[in-house]
């Protein structure tokens, strides 16, 4: 089985405060979005690969790792142009088919994932591979799971991973993995997404900044408006730190305005910006 794990988007990302378990307690609107997306394939250890051939001839020997657990369960292959700089044995779609095998007797699999989506830029890519898996095995080994108990798998890996097991808009509370169907479609819309080279911002240094609060609109009541009214209500609680960390992000954003975008922010808590625009061009989300 072959998927292509999009991203997301975080429209607002309000941070409300401090938990008891070290987490903070967060409010913002996921939205899937097209703008970049990974291959994944998963099949049974003795099924034919369709995508390993073509990895290994499109990627040089340094672009690709390959790690096989112990008990020969799993093997995972990652191709990755400029190369890969983690273990793939602690890769999410690994980690998600060990959770599986918690609970389910699993014939061997091979998984292979080229990855084209950014890393590190607060798109969710990594979160969407892990909740692919999941979804992959639960249909390639028949296990029945209902998206319910797939979602709470996810949240083990990922505070955002139980967003793409569902895979449409949806408010996300707790952590950021407690998830509520938002009817929005910004299909009538063009979403430009803008990942800058050489930023990157790590989840621990955007919340050392981070200034929790609880006033103001909700994420979902600003939402429920027109897009046209987001620009001064819809607040990503990040961006205030991150910015003073990386003026050139700021940067981006203003420009995303002059070009004439509705709204424009910084997604969730890494370096990506998006503009929402009248359709006239950029990649659609949706």
């Amino acid at each position: 089985m072959i998927t292509r794990p999009n991203v997301k988007l975080n429209l607002g990302l309000r941070v409300l405060g401090k938990r008891p378990d070290g987490y903070h307690d967060l409010e913002t609107v996921f939205y899937p979005c097209d703008a970049f997306s990974d291959t994944l394939e998963i099949i049974t250890g003795d099924d034919y690969s369709r995508t390993s051939a073509s990895l290994f001839a499109r990627y040089s020997p340094s672009e690709t790792v390959q790690g096989i657990e112990e008990d020969g369960s799993v093997m995972v292959t990652i191709a990755r142009r400029g190369g890969v700089d983690w273990d793939p044995l602690k890769d999410l779609t690994v980690k998600a088919v060990r959770l599986l095998a918690e609970r389910f007797k699993l014939p061997a699999l091979k998984i292979f994932l080229e990855k084209t989506s950014p890393v590190g830029a607060g798109l969710g890519g990594g979160s969407a591979d892990g909740a692919f898996a999941l979804r992959m095995v639960n249909e390639i080994c028949a296990l029945g799971l209902p998206e319910a108990d797939l979602a709470a798998l996810a949240a083990r890996l990922g505070s955002d991973c139980a967003f793409f097991v569902y895979n449409r808009p949806m408010l996300g509370t707790g952590r950021g993995e407690i998830m509520t169907p938002v009817d929005l479609d910004l299909s009538a819309y063009e979403v430009r997404v803008v990942v800058p080279e050489g930023i990157v911002v790590s989840t621990a240094e955007a919340y050392r900044g981070v200034r929790p609060h609880r006033d103001g609109e909700s994420v979902l009541e600003v939402v429920s408006r027109p897009v046209a009214e987001w620009r001064e209500r819809l607040v990503n609680d990040f961006e205030t730190s991150v910015f003073a960390l990386h003026p050139a992000l700021a940067e981006i954003k203003g420009a995303l305005y002059e070009e004439g975008a509705l709204y424009a922010a910084m997604s969730g808590s890494g370096s990506a910006l998006y503009g929402i625009f009248g359709r006239e061009s950029g990649a659609e989300c949706g």
